[in-house]
């Protein structure tokens, strides 16, 4: 049982079925990186650099379902990746995240790269703590797994000092206990659920990934179309609902509060599920809602019930479960004229609905409709194309729970690296992952690790040679203000000098092709498929670029 702390990690993690440790190496972790060389069992994924292997982890750690483990180097290795990190707590990723440090006996010493880093990781996981007793190593690695993977899920964050870890372990190595959280509420609080939300005339359901995170599509949709409700996503990045769904109307802004005020103000009663309301970076700091309207939340997260706006009757419970019992109590207490409403309004929606995107001469529909009927049906997508992401969720939209993720938290650059996580957790998919010229540039390097480790993963850069969103953005806060349109800034343009992606992708290994023109587009969707070896297409979504 005795053994060097270094191998007795090692063993745990093995324990808790983690195959991959996503990462970056250095000096001070490099007793449990050499002691990593005898075992089979747990694969490191190198990375160029560690916003890189967070990112690989955070796409990992949601296409999975399971924690990911991610290993820093000391304080210079957490700082490089505290943008992503930001990323993943907002999106509930369960990351276990590792950094070693010199040694407990150097604390006073103030020496190079010495680092307060449970500090540093506090702003940007769900628990940050550090081990200074050899003999509660594995305790506290278990308490992490067990921490990031109760909801709401995040990540957490262990310093692992190297001569904790060089001293002898007699800890024994058992499975972290993962808790259950499948709960519902006394069914009184399911039936004034259900009272509250029939006999609605403008009923609403506002939706995020605690629904997917809880396997509760279907008890979801069953809801909406017995109370005859739109649904929008609101902190939604996965398939909480089937897109190509009649009542699903698509993503509430993420940037401005009137989006979403425009939307609820007329809603007489409003369901929400999985989510807080509302997550504009410009938030309406006044209620969005009627004054009369009936608001029902449902979430496993008591912190987001009411956080910014009072509700009716907020349920912590978990959403696929109590979905399920309210939709039960909804067949009593709906009247026959809520489910002829319903009924109708269902209808409506789906006689709107078309039968094929509408075709809009861009090179980017092109694309995305050939790769749409060449495509395998399960294909796994990765969407951080931002501007480009109208086109892209009409010719791909997100219908398979767990084959459609999209950016989320604001960090740049998750695209390329969370589809090689999603590939490397689903090899016998097709997974490609959209971004854009400007988010790429953050983590381009990822494309080494994917040749490197052999992961099929496909890549589009999606290239208008600007931060297009922030020409957007200015645009709004221009009309806000009254400012008459003018040139946008200067360093919102990338196009000088010419970012050359076929190239920059073949200096890491990575085949690559240029598109310009649409009659390119068939030779390299089907090249693009034609193999499982990374593949990256630049895009030019520009005329004249």
């Amino acid at each position: 049982m005795a053994r060097q702390g270094n191998a007795a990690i090692i063993e745990q993690f093995i324990a808790d079925g983690i195959p991959y440790m996503f990462g970056n190496p250095g000096t001070v972790e490099q007793g449990f990186l050499d002691a990593l060389e005898n075992y089979d069992e747990l694969q490191y994924v190198l990375t160029l650099q560690e916003t890189v292997a967070a990112g690989i982890a955070d796409g990992y750690a949601r296409a999975t379902g399971r924690p990911a483990l991610l290993q820093l180097h000391s304080g210079v290795g957490l700082g490089n990746a505290v943008g992503m990190l930001y990323q993943a707590k907002r999106g509930h990723s369960p990351l276990v995240v590792i950094a070693g440090e010199a040694g407990v006996k150097y604390d006073a010493m103030d020496a190079q790269m010495a680092a307060d880093l449970v500090a540093m990781a506090e702003p940007v996981t769900k628990y940050a703590t550090r081990v200074t007793d050899p003999g509660s190593v594995l305790r506290v690695l278990r308490r992490a797994m067990k921490t990031a993977m109760t909801p709401p899920r995040g990540p957490v964050f262990v310093a692992l000092p190297l001569d904790v870890l060089d001293a002898v372990n007699g800890e024994p190595v058992v499975p972290s206990t993962f808790l259950s959280t499948e709960s519902l509420p006394v069914p009184s609080l399911v039936e004034r659920a259900a009272r509250l939300l029939s006999g609605a005339e403008h009923p609403l359901v506002l939706v995020g990934d605690g629904v997917s995170a809880s396997g509760g599509q279907e008890e979801l949709a069953r809801v909406a179309e017995q109370l005859g409700a739109d649904v929008w996503g609101v902190d939604f990045s996965e398939v909480n609902l089937d897109a190509r769904h009649p009542l699903y109307r698509g993503q509430l802004g993420h940037m401005f509060g009137e989006v979403s005020t425009e939307k609820v103000k007329d809603a007489d009663a409003v369901l929400i599920v999985g989510t807080y309301v509302f997550p504009e970076v410009f938030p309406n700091t006044g209620s969005p809602f009627r004054a009369d309207a009936r608001i029902v939340h449902i979430d496993l997260d008591g912190y987001e019930i009411a956080k910014n706006h009072p509700v009716t009757l907020g349920l912590v419970a978990d959403p696929k479960a109590t979905l399920a019992a309210l939709s039960e109590k909804l067949e009593d207490s709906l009247s026959d004229v809520d489910r002829l409403r319903a009924a109708r309004h269902l209808e409506l929606r789906r006689g709107e609905q078309p039968e094929r995107p509408a075709d809009d001469g861009t090179l980017l529909s092109a694309f995305l409709r050939e790769l749409a009927d060449r495509a395998p049906e399960d294909l796994m997508v990765f969407d951080e194309a931002l501007t480009a992401a109208g086109p892209l969720n009409a010719h791909l939209p997100g219908r398979l729970p767990g084959h459609w993720f999209s950016t989320r938290g604001g960090s740049l650059g998750v695209g390329i690296p969370g589809a090689i996580g999603i590939k490397l957790a689903h090899p016998d998919k097709t997974v490609i992952g959209f971004t854009g010229d400007g988010g790429s540039m953050y983590t381009f390097q990822a494309l080494y690790t994917a040749v490197r480790h052999d992961v099929g993963a496909k890549f589009v850069i999606c290239n208008n040679r600007s931060y297009k969103l922030l020409d957007l953005n200015i645009e709004q806060y221009w009309r806000e203000r009254g400012v008459p349109l003018h040139s946008h800034p200067s360093p919102f343009d990338l196009s000088r000098p010419e970012l050359g992606f076929t190239e920059l992708a073949r200096g890491f290994g990575v085949d690559a092709v240029r598109v310009d023109e649409a009659e390119q587009v068939p030779y390299a969707v089907k090249r693009m498929l034609a193999d499982d070896k990374p593949f990256l297409v630049d895009l030019r979504t520009v005329e004249g670029a």
